[in-house]
């Protein structure tokens, strides 16, 4: 028997299939899918086997595969095919795309590692007459309890035991201690009695009438309309008609809440997969949906690959957020592949969001999508009352940060025990430190961008790169006490908060405060239980967050996401405002909004105002047209990253002419020019965007640039098909 297998080489010109012989002792054992380890070049590395033939066509001898790595881990049917899927989407390599189906604990590249989770068992060692004899001659002591205990129950945890007295146990051979692999404990769920409105009743018919046909739904309902309830209403089918779920959310934020929501309905049938996990936690997780003990899966955009098998329904909650594509290679969007996964389960695709992404709302404008809408909230409460404020008129009066307005609301919701959610999309002290003397500023000596001010560690951080250094009290330049703090980010925002309003209990949230192990489960749930009344964070507590007692949004910088220069920006602000603003006024009291900005007429801002998703999609979608950007075209970006500046300049030119003589007229190449980030980590890049609606050209020519360049010493492609940034 032979095997064709794809070795652990991440590089392009060895983006193929190997043969190897298979030997003896592993022909009955090997599959399709395992993982093993393979000589190649004089050393051995591993792979995962595409394919087992009875017949071997070459003429030169062939190596044999050297051992199964994991007899129980197999990539299935589906997953081979997710891969190759992936690899034609992203243009990456084969072992590329298995690679990041596969959770640390079992990379193809690493060691085959043994997470599983132990415990020691204590056994009687002698027959039932002799233990029951000992008992009757002895008195009364930890050690006759321990024996009468395993009368009664076969086996006791070690850690019952008193210690002592289970040695002399071990010693007089009566009784024996066995390591066996711990069993989870199965918990269930409490049955969900809440009723649905009759908006969500719609929409639960709706896609209960196709939970056996490929079809993706955009579930489109405003900020607290439940559709969480729908989902819950949805998986108890599904799971009921024997299948199981899949349910993908954006932020590791929100996996906390969720999970705990699904846990008390379901129980012990949820499995969690997101990047905040240990590596022994994902192993152990990944093993519970790989023996089917699990019927739901919830996690971030990696859990797209979980090996579920006869999946009933999937699930992608806030589809429009820019976190379920990946921003390195492969450079894959999870909702292509769920897509995929939807059609060979033959099974409803749902994606829901108050904001839709212009792509998914005009699909289903063209009926490739089905819409469902949620107009109003699932309590009957109004949305929260959105008040604009012009900061440039507030500068007059000296209110740089917090303008008059939101002072006083922030004032009453503090005075009548209510919570407060300050959302500034921007994370450190001050966003540049520079000298009033001689103008110096500190940048990063790798990236060549300005260093952040962190103050809790005293440090400047490049967020680009993570080059870290100490500040100083005086200019390195020309040695005066002459720096000033530029700018502001969520830290120096919460240092404000705390001297300006001394009665406040101010916990922050951002990247800076969630780099412990479960950190973001701790800051959401002190707040919810009112431990604190003001909240302060970047995006991540803007969408899916629940706090019954919150009244008050305030949004300090609007404009800080509008004026990026990138053709989604009005998009991103306005999905960020909305999806801010629909965390007040959840329960039975009413909510308010503060948004402050220095454009108060922009048509973002004023679509934000009125919670009038339609009227910005309208607006929009009416720019894109005229400057042909999706949902209009398509969009591939090449970025040309060399150490050496001339090399890759030289090489964008190349790359250009090579475009323009192999793509079709009607695409639009635009560039070379310097990328958005253009040096980052010592790395030069310029950028190549190409516009087109129908080339049939493009993969081909793309996949062939990304061969001539596979070898290149000095210079590497990175290729991405409809980026979401360029």
């Amino acid at each position: 028997m032979y095997a064709y297998c794809i070795i652990e080489y991440p590089v392009k010109s060895l983006d193929k299939a190997f043969s190897y012989k298979v030997p003896s002792d592993l022909i009955d054992k090997l599959k399709v899918g395992m993982k093993v380890l393979v000589p190649f070049n004089n050393r051995y590395v591993h792979g995962i086997v595409l394919k087992l033939t009875n017949t071997y066509e070459g003429t030169y001898e062939l190596k044999e595969i050297a051992s199964i790595e994991d007899e129980f881990l197999i990539l299935n049917k589906e997953l081979l095919m997710l891969g190759r899927y992936m690899q034609s989407l992203t243009l990456c390599n084969l072992i590329t795309a298995y690679q990041t189906m596969l959770p640390s604990a079992l990379k193809v590249k690493e060691q085959t590692k043994d997470y599983n989770e132990y415990e020691k068992v204590i056994l009687l060692n002698k027959p039932k007459e002799e233990i029951e004899e000992f008992i009757q001659t002895h008195k009364k002591s930890n050690k006759t309890k321990i024996l009468s205990d395993l009368l009664e129950r076969d086996e006791i945890n070690r850690k019952n035991a008193n210690a002592s007295s289970l040695r002399e146990l071990i010693k007089l051979e009566l009784v024996k201690e066995e390591k066996r692999i711990k069993k989870s404990v199965y918990v269930k769920g409490t049955k969900n009695t809440k009723v649905l409105t009759e908006e969500q009743q719609h929409a639960f018919d709706t896609i209960s009438n196709s939970l056996d046909v490929a079809k993706t739904f955009l579930l489109y309902g405003v900020t607290g309309s439940g559709k969480t309830q729908i989902y819950i209403k949805l998986i108890e089918k599904v799971i009921a008609r024997g299948k199981t779920a899949l349910l993908l959310v954006p932020e590791i934020s929100l996996t906390e809440q969720i999970v705990s929501i699904f846990y008390d309905a379901f129980g012990s049938d949820v499995a969690i997969l997101h990047s905040g996990l240990s590596v022994k936690e994902k192993y152990e997780e990944y093993l519970k949906i790989l023996k089917g003990e699990i019927k739901i899966v919830i996690g971030t955009r990696s859990a797209v690959f979980a090996p579920l098998t006869n999946i009933g329904v999937i699930i992608m909650d806030e589809e429009h957020s820019d976190t379920y594509k990946q921003d390195n290679t492969p450079r894959y969007h999870a909702r292509d592949l769920a897509i995929k996964r939807s059609e060979y389960h033959h099974c409803p695709l749902i994606l829901g969001s108050a904001t839709p992404s212009l792509e998914s709302m005009a699909r289903a404008q063209k009926k490739v999508y089905e819409l469902i809408t949620l107009k109003h909230r699932a309590n009957n409460l109004p949305l929260p009352e959105v008040f604009i404020v012009d900061m440039k008129s507030e500068l007059e009066h000296r209110n740089f940060v917090i303008s008059k307005l939101l002072d006083t609301k922030i004032k009453e919701c503090l005075n009548n025990k209510e919570q407060v959610i300050l959302l500034l999309n921007r994370r450190g002290f001050s966003t540049f430190i520079t000298c009033s003397n001689c103008g110096f500023t500190y940048k990063c000596p790798h990236c060549e961008i300005s260093l952040t001010y962190h103050k809790n560690a005293n440090t400047l951080r490049c967020h680009y790169c993570g080059y870290t250094k100490i500040k100083d009290d005086i200019c390195p330049e020309c040695h005066e006490r002459g720096l000033n703090y530029m700018g502001m980010g969520t830290e120096k925002l919460e240092q404000m908060i705390q001297e300006k309003y001394p009665d406040a209990k101010v916990i922050r949230m951002d990247a800076d405060t969630t780099t412990k192990k479960g950190a973001h489960d701790k800051i959401i749930k002190a707040f919810k239980n009112e431990e604190y009344n003001v909240l302060i964070g970047t995006q991540m507590i803007s969408k899916g967050l629940d706090f019954p007692k919150c009244t008050l949004v305030g949004v300090i910088s609007a404009d800080s996401s509008l004026n990026i220069p990138d053709f989604r920006s009005s998009e991103r602000t306005f999905s960020l405002l909305d999806q801010a603003s629909g965390r007040a006024g959840r329960s039975t009291i009413p909510g308010s909004v503060v948004i402050q900005t220095f454009n108060p007429d922009n048509e973002t801002i004023k679509a934000v105002k009125n919670h009038d998703y339609d009227e910005f999609y309208a607006k929009e979608m009416k720019v894109r047209k005229i400057l042909k950007y999706p949902p209009y075209y398509y969009l591939a970006n090449i970025k040309i990253a060399s150490k050496d500046y001339h090399v890759a300049s030289t090489e964008a030119s190349k790359i250009k002419k090579y475009l323009e003589n192999n793509l079709d007229e009607t695409s639009i190449i635009l560039g070379p020019s310097t990328a958005s980030n253009f040096k980052r980590n010592n790395i030069y890049r310029f950028s190549i965007t190409i516009k087109y609606r129908f080339d049939d050209k493009l993969m081909k020519t793309l996949k062939d640039l990304d061969g001539i360049y596979a070898t290149h010493k000095n210079c590497f492609l990175e290729l991405d098909i409809n980026p979401l940034r360029i």
